[in-house]
């Protein structure tokens, strides 16, 4: 089997580039600043005959959830009691949220997501019906809560049954554009899959959801969305450095919504377990709903399907290294069969361009360091060719195996792309994966700032590129490098390729697509410091800033 060869990524992709084809690439839009791939703005679970017929509600009386298209298709656990077990022959079980004790604070919505994906207007989060649902007490008609059974491999290994330990499905929404939306509230409470955990979430790991996946979908990246936060003064205890420092901590709750919540690990838990039957309706599910292109009848569904995965996944992490993001677990239940990023833990962006990032203080091995990010993804993608296999024929695995073999070049491809967009350069070079590497370099030997090094590319021009102004603190300590100079005689002869361009021109491509912000560390700990006072201002300041 290919792999990529568990090394930087900064030099030794150029060995596994393909020089020809391009990234599978839809727009670049100013407004989000990065490359849109197609699945962000794809067809998933439209109604194409569904008209914007539908008013944005000013109150429950008549919004309506629905968890039907799940209990209708799939067998539902049968035993009702809500106690950790192991769980056979289900792909949900019913479980209600369990409503906190103490008095619970709105801390925050997203007013786009309320009314742009919810049908809300935004004064309705003002009402306390409103605070009831989002905090779990208030189940809306048509709802039947659902936490999902699902496994998973964990740092390589396969971890058995894991499942929606904190997190509660209360329904999919079809909106006035005819998009379903599945709502899941993260934190309310324990289900049968809590293991030993609570249920719980706290206040500082749920600033940094609501911030990220916000900040995510503002750089254009497939994410889930965040629609509201609230706190409440439940203790919730916590070892958040895994140090054995166990310290008292706010429950909190997110509404958040995703186009699916399924996962890799949906589809492996039922292979593992042999279920087959139930693999094939959850699989024909998410082909029919997500994936309408897909015809139902080709006897080769099943391997189309996985190829779309294959390069989908690919397009998802050169995203995240677009724009220097670090999941921090990706773990097979926390990959998305959308590719859309879920499950937001320890994520962070990164500050200092450094290939080892690890954001998270667990991974004491690095395996999800920034740099081995395609690396994992690869092996992810295997264990997905591994849970179906079982409904594969010898021929089709044959080809599914070669499918997975392209995952390289096809992650390579739109590394590339990305990049040179970020570059601003026009057409193809052969000597572009070499421009983009050095580059790459430099900044790791300076340790640049990795954001501020391709914005400040961005509107500098050609001619100051030979002497950088002080104010440009980025390119000022790349500067230093020995190096630095042969860079841009390199960058400035290619920049001259660009045939029908302009320096004006190059600037304003590039500035579209080099964030100014990104959800910094500290930026997100400031918002969670303040918060855990009762002070919220700085949420709302940092949302403002990375939607800017």
């Amino acid at each position: 089997m290919s792999k990529l060869c568990g090394v930087p990524w900064m030099f030794t992709w150029l060995m596994l580039v393909c020089q020809s084809g391009n990234c599978f690439l839809e727009s670049i839009t100013a407004a989000t600043n990065v490359c849109r791939v197609h699945y962000y703005i794809n067809e998933s679970n439209l109604d194409q005959n569904y008209c914007e017929r539908k008013r944005k509600a000013d109150n429950f009386d008549d919004w309506r959830l629905s968890t039907e298209k799940y209990t209708a298709v799939f067998p539902v656990d049968h035993i009702q009691e809500n106690y950790v077990r192991e769980v056979r022959n289900a792909v949900f079980s019913v479980v209600y949220p369990t409503p906190f004790k103490s008095r619970t604070l709105l801390i925050t919505v997203s007013k786009e997501v309320l009314e742009d994906i919810l049908d809300l207007n935004a004064s309705v989060s003002e009402s306390e019906d409103f605070l009831d649902f989002v905090s779990g007490t208030k189940v809306i008609s048509g709802s039947l809560p659902l936490a999902h059974r699902y496994g998973g491999h964990q740092f390589g290994s396969w971890a058995g049954q894991l499942g929606d330990g904190r997190a509660h499905l209360i329904g999919a929404y079809r909106n006035r554009f005819g998009y379903i939306w599945e709502l899941q509230l993260k934190g309310s409470g324990r289900t049968p899959y809590s293991r030993h955990g609570d249920g719980r979430a706290v206040l500082h790991s749920s600033v940094r959801e609501f911030l990220g996946s916000e900040a995510m979908h503002y750089l254009g990246i497939p994410t889930s969305r965040a629609a509201s936060l609230v706190v409440s003064d439940d203790p919730v205890w916590r070892d958040r450095f895994y140090n054995g420092n166990v310290k008292r901590e706010r429950g909190a709750i997110v509404l958040r919504v995703a186009k699916s919540w399924f996962r890799i690990g949906s589809l492996e838990i039922l292979a593992h377990s042999g279920e087959l039957d139930l693999l094939r309706l959850l699989l024909d599910f998410v082909i029919d709903e997500h994936f309408p292109s897909i015809n139902k009848n080709d006897s080769d569904r099943y391997l189309t399907f996985f190829s779309k995965v294959v390069s989908e996944t690919a397009h998802l992490i050169a995203l995240w290294m677009s724009v220097g993001f670090a999941h921090g677990v990706c773990n097979t239940d926390n990959f998305s069969l959308l590719s859309i990023t879920i499950d937001y833990g320890p994520f962070g962006f990164m500050d200092s361009y450094d290939p080892d990032f690890v954001p998270n203080t667990s991974d004491d091995e690095g395996r999800y360091k920034i740099g081995n990010q395609a690396n994992v993804g690869m092996f992810n993608i295997n264990k997905l060719l591994q849970a179906l296999s079982p409904l594969l024929d010898p021929r089709q695995k044959q080809l599914a195996s070669q499918i997975l073999e392209e995952y390289p070049e096809e992650y390579y491809k739109c590394f590339t792309e990305l990049f040179k967009g970020k570059l601003g350069l026009l057409g193809n070079n052969e000597d572009d994966n070499y421009l983009i590497a050095f580059l790459l370099r430099v900044m790791a030997d300076t340790k640049a700032d990795f954001t501020m090094t391709f914005r400040e590319l961005s509107e500098i021009s050609q001619d100051q590129l030979k002497d950088i102004p002080k104010e440009l603190w980025a390119l000022q300590d790349m500067a230093k490098h020995k190096l630095f100079s042969s860079w841009v005689d390199l960058y400035l002869q290619r920049l001259q390729r660009n045939h029908g361009d302009s320096d004006s021109k190059r600037r304003q491509r590039m500035t579209s697509k080099n964030p100014r912000y990104v959800l910094r560390n500290w930026m997100a700990e400031s918002a969670v410091q303040k918060a855990e006072k009762n002070d919220f201002s700085e949420n709302h300041l940092s949302w403002n800033k990375l939607a800017s």
